[in-house]
């Protein structure tokens, strides 16, 4: 796909990296978010970029129901100081770089919507680099990538096109089904 315009077909239990322009970052979150909704699915973001209540407004200026994205958010908590206001369609994680809540988070959504058609979004792989060193984000991936694989649920990864080193480009296209760029 050439552009963030472009619609993506998400198959269930697929699982993608979708390496975007740094400036469209925004646009594709929510582009994708939307088509995942669009498409029966109920959606899941995993944030380590943008506060969950922006990305909630953000979303909805674009048409995008509220109430049907679930967020599991690295970031509001780490950036307000403080525990956020309680919201049920929300997991706060306490820092960007907790790998071990993140997961246990992702485990624990994935339970809830057992027998749902759920895909996840993770925004963004970029933004984990600066909080974690690439092999450990290497590692999370991974795991990830298996824990979706193993509950039949898609997945999409947005990046920064040009912001990983090799190296970790080249393992996270070895873990995904496709790569696409914009």
């Amino acid at each position: 796909m050439s552009d963030a315009t472009a619609p993506h077909q998400i198959e269930e239990g697929e699982i993608y990296l979708l390496l975007a322009d740094p400036n469209m970052m925004k646009k594709a979150s929510i582009q994708l978010v939307g088509e995942i909704i669009d498409a029966g699915y109920d959606a899941i973001v995993i944030t380590t970029n943008q506060p969950s209540p922006i990305l909630r407004m953000v979303y909805r200026k674009a048409g995008i129901d509220p109430q049907s994205v679930w967020y599991i958010d690295a970031i509001t908590r780490y950036s307000l100081g403080k525990e956020p206001d309680s919201d049920p369609m929300t997991t706060y994680i306490n820092h960007p770089s907790n790998l071990t809540d993140m997961g246990i988070a992702v485990t624990q959504i994935l339970k809830k919507m057992e027998g749902r058609k759920v895909c996840i979004m993770l925004d963004s792989v970029s933004t984990m680099l600066i909080y974690l060193p690439t092999q450990n984000i290497s590692k999370f991936m991974h795991f990830v990538t298996n824990r979706l694989r193993l509950a039949g649920v898609a997945g999409v990864f947005l990046a920064a096109e040009k912001g990983l080193d090799p190296d970790l480009l080249m393992q996270l296209s070895t873990f995904v089904d496709t790569v696409i760029e914009e």
